[in-house]
C-alpha cells in the first residue's frame, strides 16, 4: 500500500538510514530492517511494511498513518444545570427574642419585608433592619397599625378592608433598666 523509491545510496549495508520527513521542519530518523520479502520501517512500536527491495525511502505525504497524528481535542460537552432555586437562604427573621436582655445597638430583626415594626427604643436601618437604641428587654407587642395616609398600605389595602375593621401588627419595643438614683445635687458640684 506504500510506495518506496529506489535509492542508490552509498550506505546500502547500514541498518538506519536519514529519511526526511515533510510534516515536521526537523529530519526523523526511520529504522527499517531488511529481510527477504522486503523492507520494515519502525518508529517506536509501529512497523510498515515496503516491498521495494533492500533500501527504500519513503515519499512525503505518502504515509498517511504517521502523518495524521493530532494533538488538539475538543473538551467534551457537560451539562448545565439552572441553579437558581437551590440558593442558601438570607437568614432573615428575629434575632433576639422576647425577654432577652439587649445592648444599645443590638440588632432585633432582619426582614426584606416589613415584618416587623420598630416600638420603644428601636431603630430602623436603610434595609429594614431593627435594632436596640437602649440597653433593655425586648418585648414584643401586637398593637393597632394606622398607616400614613399616602403609603401605598392605606390606598392599597385599607380600602378593601371592611368598615370599622383594624390591622394589627406586629411590633418590638425595648424596655430599658431602670435607672439607678445615683445623682449629685447642683448645690453640691
Amino acid at each position: 500500500p506504500f510506495r518506496c523509491l529506489q535509492t542508490a545510496n552509498r550506505n546500502n549495508r547500514r541498518k538506519k538510514n536519514k529519511l526526511f520527513w515533510g510534516f515536521f521542519p526537523t529530519s526523523l530518523y526511520l529504522t527499517y530492517i531488511q529481510t527477504n520479502k522486503g523492507i520494515y520501517l519502525s518508529t517506536e512500536s509501529t512497523y510498515l511494511n515496503c516491498n521495494a527491495g533492500s533500501t527504500g525511502l519513503l515519499i512525503p505525504g505518502q504515509l498517511s498513518l504517521l502523518d495524521s497524528v493530532r494533538f488538539a481535542s475538543k473538551k467534551a460537552g457537560g451539562s448545565s444545570k439552572n441553579l437558581g432555586g437551590k440558593s442558601p437562604g438570607k437568614r432573615y427573621g428575629f434575632k433576639k427574642q422576647d425577654g432577652n436582655f439587649v445592648h444599645a445597638g443590638n440588632i432585633l430583626a432582619t426582614q426584606r419585608l416589613m415584618r416587623y415594626h420598630p416600638g420603644a427604643h428601636v431603630g430602623m436601618g436603610t434595609n429594614k433592619t431593627l435594632f436596640a437604641l437602649e440597653d433593655g428587654y425586648v418585648r414584643f407587642t401586637k398593637e393597632v397599625y394606622v398607616p400614613s395616609p399616602r403609603s401605598p398600605e392605606a390606598t392599597q389595602v385599607i380600602t378593601k378592608l371592611p368598615r370599622g375593621a383594624v390591622l394589627y401588627k406586629t411590633f418590638i419595643n425595648v424596655l430599658p433598666v431602670k435607672q439607678e438614683g445615683k445623682f449629685k445635687l447642683v448645690d453640691m458640684v
